[in-house]
């Protein structure tokens, strides 16, 4: 077992290194906090007078949320990849009512019935993309591009109009 001494004095002296790396990586303050603390814990278990360098320390900190990274669910990575335009669906403004009847009737003519339905359960009944994707049998991802094409179409189709539509 590694002196837990030794232990301790490599705690104070690269703690600090160690979490900016993490962070840099997970970009999450909790988690990169929990993978330092397990390198430090493994450190403990280990058997034998093994005392890492610096280096060592650091690596494993970064393989450590290389596994994580590797290990979330594709889903999760989506939903990160996405947080910001699903945000920005949640924020969007119509200018007036003229441009509000336009995007209605481009929504009732000129799109797929999939992303009709998908604009519906999103802004009608105010469903997340979540909820869309279950109750429709599809990924999120899909519930994401049925959106963000149906909404391009649109705009571009308004804008060709004469009637832009800001983007907030």
């Amino acid at each position: 077992m590694t002196d837990r001494n030794n232990i301790e004095q490599l705690f104070k002296t690269h703690y600090a290194r160690m979490l900016r790396v993490a962070v840099m990586i997970i970009h999450d303050d909790d988690l990169a906090r929990d993978i330092v603390h397990d390198v430090f814990a493994s450190l403990l278990a280990c058997s034998g007078d093994f005392l890492p360098s610096e280096s060592y320390l650091l690596k494993a900190v970064r393989n450590r949320c290389l596994n994580h990274i590797r290990d979330c669910g594709i889903h999760d990575r989506i939903a990160l990849c996405y947080l910001a335009d699903s945000e920005e669906y949640d924020n969007e403004d119509w200018p007036d009512e003229e441009t509000i009847e336009a995007v209605s009737r481009l929504i009732a003519t000129d799109i797929t019935p999939r992303a009709r339905e998908i604009i519906d359960l999103r802004f009608s009944k105010g469903l997340k993309f979540a909820e869309i994707a279950a109750r429709l049998g599809i990924s999120q991802n899909a519930v994401f591009c049925h959106m963000r094409n149906a909404l391009s179409f649109i705009r571009k189709k308004i804008n060709q109009d004469g009637s832009p539509v800001q983007r907030h």
